[in-house]
């Protein structure tokens, strides 16, 4: 690691990137514009897809990121947050932003800003995720992408990367989360998250509950802007379907052989630009056949407007999307069990992971390692999660909002589950790992903070190729 880059990262994170750090006046778009401006605007010198939502925008971007780079695009992604390191956040071509170039464009903003506030242009510092999403937009014009896929850090009407003027935007599930910043309802967090919508421009998006339904329409109608539904691209599961009638392992006779050949994937047949494509993911889960028919058409959507994607780049694209840490399956070896590492922060993402371990795990011992911000609503995904597991490993990620051991197991305590303590990811996975014994699965959730530290012990790279 340079020293450059070891400064750059420092210096970017005591900005305070954190949520409870942040004051209101930080999420003002105005401010984030000035600072565009005095970089001559980069945002506007590539074409991008903006995407918003509170689950599954970073699996939709990274589905649709790869859809491009198959279809012989030079693509950029920026997505949030990273788990291991922070290039994670900005990648050109599937690859993260390297450690020399991140240096110089943090060196090269910082001095704009600094510049802004002096001469009182800016009444303030831009914030850690600013100053980033400003990098990203540098690295994207001067790499000259032939298109960005973004991901919204928080909301939509003034996230910072709201002041692009997208060909697309894409708006994910929607369902409560941030309240503190966002609004205390579904109706008032997806009237934020429709700000991505731009007058008389396309928006693509999924039926989902009636207060996020009216809200994104109501926001279409006044704006004039053309909606495209992905449910063509959804394909049909009653909702007592059996998963896994829908889901194959591929050359093996069950999930559990699967795994341990790291072929666990989901397949099934789609119609896209007029030709059947076969779908096949790694990004597992009945949630993630909505992202990716997000992805899908968003992607046909593209091709419309002139970029070149075909039916067999769609399918390429979607078989090589890698997206660590949601629903990402370590195989069991001689010294380990088999382990699933997923992100479940909310409700929602605790509902998807429930219906995902009980379609691949039904009948198998389950231990979890969890930790959350004690912003989250521990005591809901708890009562959701905990009961399908033998016992909880409670532990605390290296992140000052990270609730203690013995705060989840005071709002876990409707769950009836037992809870143990564990210092740290560390001693939790060792844990985990000895209860587990070689007959029982390991998942590790909750704060992707937790899970990026869990897959740094386990040595799991968080590569997204």
């Amino acid at each position: 690691m340079s020293a450059s880059y070891k400064t750059a990262v420092e210096r970017i994170y005591a900005l305070g990137h954190e949520l409870a750090q942040m004051p209101a006046h930080k999420f003002d778009l105005a401010h984030m514009r000035v600072l565009l401006t005095a970089l001559e605007n980069p945002q506007r010198r590539f074409p991008s897809v903006l995407i918003a939502g509170t689950n599954g925008k970073g699996s939709t971007a990274a589905t649709l990121a790869s859809i491009l780079r198959a279809s012989g695009l030079r693509a950029g992604l920026y997505t949030s947050p990273h788990l291991v390191r922070i290039n994670e956040r900005i990648q050109l071509d599937g690859l993260p932003i390297a450690d020399e170039k991140f240096a110089l464009l943090h060196d090269m903003i910082e001095r704009t800003a600094e510049r802004l506030v002096e001469d009182g242009e800016l009444p303030w510092h831009p914030s850690f995720f600013e100053m980033l999403t400003a990098m990203a937009f540098e690295h994207f014009a001067t790499s000259k992408v032939d298109i960005a896929v973004l991901e919204v850090g928080m909301g939509g009407r003034l996230d910072a990367t709201n002041a692009v003027d997208p060909r697309l935007s894409v708006i994910t599930d929607i369902s409560l989360d941030h309240q503190k910043y966002l609004g205390n309802t579904v109706a008032e967090i997806a009237r934020e998250k429709a700000g991505i919508i731009r007058p008389g421009g396309v928006v693509v998006t999924l039926p989902q509950s009636p207060e996020a339904n009216d809200a994104i329409g109501n926001a279409i109608l006044e704006l004039g802007a053309r909606a495209i539904s992905a449910v063509p691209f959804v394909p049909p599961v009653s909702p007592g379907a059996d998963e896994q009638k829908l889901l194959t392992a591929v050359g093996a006779e069950n999930y559990s052989e699967a795994a341990k050949k790291r072929e666990i994937v989901s397949r099934y047949a789609l119609q896209v630009l007029d030709k059947e494509i076969t779908v096949e993911t790694r990004l597992l889960g009945r949630h993630q056949l909505r992202n990716i028919a997000l992805a899908v058409a968003s992607a046909e959507e593209l091709a419309r407007q002139g970029f070149p994607l075909s039916a067999e780049s769609i399918e390429r694209g979607i078989r090589e999307t890698r997206w660590p840490g949601r629903f990402q399956v370590i195989p069991a070896t001689a010294s380990q069990p088999e382990i699933v590492l997923d992100v479940a922060h909310n409700p929602a993402g605790a509902w998807a992971l429930r219906s995902a371990l009980s379609s691949f795990y039904e009948d198998r011992r389950l231990i979890f390692v969890f930790g959350a911000m004690r912003d989250k609503a521990i005591n809901e995904i708890a009562e959701i999660l905990f009961p399908l597991g033998e016992r909880v490993i409670a532990t605390v990620a290296d992140n000052p909002r990270s609730a203690s051991p013995d705060e989840i197991r005071e709002a876990a305590a409707r769950a009836n589950t037992e809870i143990e303590p564990a210092a740290n990811v560390a001693a939790a996975l060792q844990r985990a790992k000895m209860l587990a014994a070689s007959d029982g699965i390991v998942v590790v959730t909750g704060s992707i903070y937790l899970v990026g530290e869990a897959m740094s012990a386990l040595g799991v790279a968080a590569d997204a190729r």
